[in-house]
């Protein structure tokens, strides 16, 4: 029998075990019975770079319109430039639009025993940009330079979920470390938009933005060129205008500053706000977690925050616990650390990366250096890149790699699982016919259904999603709203 709805082919494969026939059934069931069925059980969670869910529809509008201004290619006459790095915020930030990428951007400095690290500052440092609007106003890395430093691109899924954890809960694990091994500490910073007011740094590698907003004004002049109402001065090259040309306005692109206004600041920062946080799939319990907190990682790696219970922020925000697996602290990595001192932060420091999304996240590392291959390859040199001469996680990263396999397997296991869309079979990112037969796939979904028992380790339990130890009607119903 084959059945067709809204375009989905249901066709059974002989040779498969019951549970195939049963699932079969239920598509037919399904698909030719009411779709209200589905409505009252448990939510999918939000694929990589989905809104949040739960927003209204006026919210749902101001993401949409912010992933536009975010996508939104500047040119010269625009006000690009003169010196940048991309031309849209979705140039860098582009797996998915609005989390992290591939692209890296140049910092230098100069250090001398003994004195103060030097910015640069007067010669255009310590962010160097790697293009410009003419040859001529191209920035390079002056020769004074001697501390060189490579940083790719952040991501912002669930920001503003981090956003609104309070301070205070930040602090928290500063003043009362979970445990003697680590010493994180608070990078104190005054957001552009309320100046006056000390908050507690969250976001960039250094931790040197509390605020979505003061992270959209100074990433659009600092990576674009685009001056807007908080950051208004275009950023010269090297400093100063080419001083062979003698004309202080030769690289002045002739667009009047600001060249976006407060408006366009606010769609970048609506995208980032009401980005969904990545799927964790299974959402808890695997074996591999427990193990993870064994061996010391969630001492920076912090499991969960509840979001502020504040009345001003929207429902979709407040009150929400979030799994984001970092203290949003900066932490000494010692040899393996960032060399920049930027803020509070200082040599050698970087603020402990979220590992949510952690599946899809090639390159790794704060300056890109592991990439490519297998997850488990990266994710076992990240580790023993911890264990750096003078770095905070030395004990942890020591305490991982005397696991025995089966341990490290199944660390590796919840690390991988950090991404993962529910029913994704394949892992290819979607939810497909694929995925519900599997063509022989085990793990498929239609090969899964049936009692059980399904534990969290078991391949099964990505289809697992009410989290009741089988895979039913009721997961099924929740298929057909994501398929």
């Amino acid at each position: 029998m084959l059945r067709r709805r809204g375009g989905l082919v249901i066709r059974p494969i002989e040779g498969h075990r019951p549970g195939l026939a049963i699932a079969t059934a239920a598509v037919c069931l399904f698909f030719t019975g009411s779709a209200a069925q589905a409505t009252g059980s448990p939510e999918a969670q939000a694929k990589m770079g989905d809104p949040l869910l739960g927003l209204t529809v006026s919210e749902l509008d101001r993401f949409d319109i912010g992933k536009v201004s975010f996508s939104h290619t500047f040119t010269a006459p625009e006000g690009l430039g003169p010196i940048f790095n991309k031309e849209s915020c979705a140039g860098c930030h582009n797996n998915p639009v609005g989390g992290p990428g591939t692209a890296t951007v140049t910092r230098a400095g100069l250090t001398v025993k003994g004195e103060r690290f030097d910015p640069l500052a007067s010669l255009g440092g310590s962010l160097f940009q790697q293009d410009s609007t003419d040859p001529l106003c191209a920035e390079v890395v002056p020769l004074v330079a001697n501390v060189f430093q490579f940083r790719v691109t952040n991501g912002m899924l669930g920001y503003g979920l981090v956003e609104a954890i309070t301070d205070a809960d930040l602090t928290a694990n500063e003043t009362t470390p979970p445990s003697p091994n680590v010493s994180g500490k608070v990078s104190t910073v005054f957001p552009l938009e309320d100046p006056l007011t000390p908050r507690v740094g969250r976001f960039g590698w250094k931790a040197h933005a509390a605020t979505l907003m003061t992270f959209s004004a100074g990433a659009s002049l600092n990576e674009i060129g685009i001056t807007n109402p908080l950051k208004p001065t275009d950023n010269d090259p090297n400093g100063n205008a080419p001083p062979s040309l003698g004309d202080p306005d030769f690289c002045d692109d002739g667009v009047a500053d600001p060249e976006v206004d407060m408006i366009f600041l606010q769609e970048l920062t609506d995208f980032q706000r009401f980005i969904a946080q990545p799927p964790q799939t299974p959402k808890s319990g695997m074996t591999g977690e427990t193990v993870f907190g064994t061996v010391g990682c969630t001492d920076c790696h912090i499991t969960s925050f509840t979001t502020a219970d504040d009345p001003l922020l929207e429902t979709a925000i407040r009150n929400q616990v979030i799994r984001p697996y970092s203290d949003f602290l900066l932490h000494d990595m010692g040899l393996e650390g960032d060399p920049i001192v930027q803020g509070d932060a200082l040599e050698q420091e970087v603020k402990t990366a979220p590992l949510w999304g952690l599946r899809t996240r090639d390159p790794v590392w704060h300056n890109g250096e592991l990439g490519g291959g297998l997850f488990a390859d990266r994710m076992n040199l990240a580790i023993g890149r911890h264990d750096a001469t003078g770095s905070e996680a030395q004990v942890s990263a020591q305490a991982y790699a005397a696991l025995v396999q089966s341990d490290k397997d199944a660390l590796i296991a919840f690390l991988n699982s950090l991404g993962r869309a529910e029913f994704d079979t394949d892992g290819d990112g979607d939810v497909d016919l694929g995925d519900f037969h599997g063509f022989g796939d085990p793990a498929a979904f239609s090969a899964c259904f049936g009692p059980g028992p399904y534990t969290a380790d078991d391949p099964c339990a990505v289809h697992d999603v009410d989290q009741d130890g089988d895979v039913d009607l009721a997961d099924f119903k929740i298929f057909l709203t994501v398929y």
